[in-house]
């Protein structure tokens, strides 16, 4: 059984643990294969299997993925940004947001968007990533009451 190096927990402990919030909760980790960039991992979690469909759970996945791509990209434009920031003691920023600032808030009416076209109406809810640190992408399954676990 695989277990996880930083805790010595199992991974499917973490991966599909029942919590005291009432439902069960999926956790979808972190992709770190190509570096430390923000990324999840777009498996389809079995304990979703008849729940939603397997396209609308990568295309969200992706779509998420994406908005963190584009956050982290730069250009001239973010280098001058930074430069500014600099200039002025990032007082600046009391004044603007920052382009990362503008995606953070797109990642939250997306995720919000989804919940309510798509996830919600099947009993399903994702909680926001950076509710979580950008850790995990929690998908709390409403229809599923928690139930306490066998030691």
């Amino acid at each position: 059984m695989a277990s996880n190096a930083n805790h010595g927990t199992p991974l499917e402990d973490l991966a599909g643990s029942r919590t005291a919030a009432g439902c069960l909760k999926i956790f979808i980790q972190r992709d770190y294969s190509e570096g430390t960039s923000v990324k999840f991992q777009t498996k389809f979690p079995p304990e979703l299997e008849g729940k939603i469909e397997k396209s609308v759970f990568e295309n969200t996945i992706n779509d998420i993925n994406g908005m963190f791509v584009e956050a982290e990209k730069m250009s001239c434009g973010r280098y001058c940004e930074g430069c500014l920031g600099c200039l002025t003691a990032y007082l600046v920023f009391f004044c603007m947001e920052t382009h990362y600032e503008q995606m953070m808030k797109k990642v939250t009416r997306y995720v919000a968007e989804q919940n309510e076209r798509a996830w919600a109406p099947r009993g399903l809810l994702i909680t926001n990533p950076i509710e979580r640190g950008l850790r995990v992408i929690e998908i709390s399954i409403l229809t599923e009451p928690a139930t306490t676990r066998a030691q």
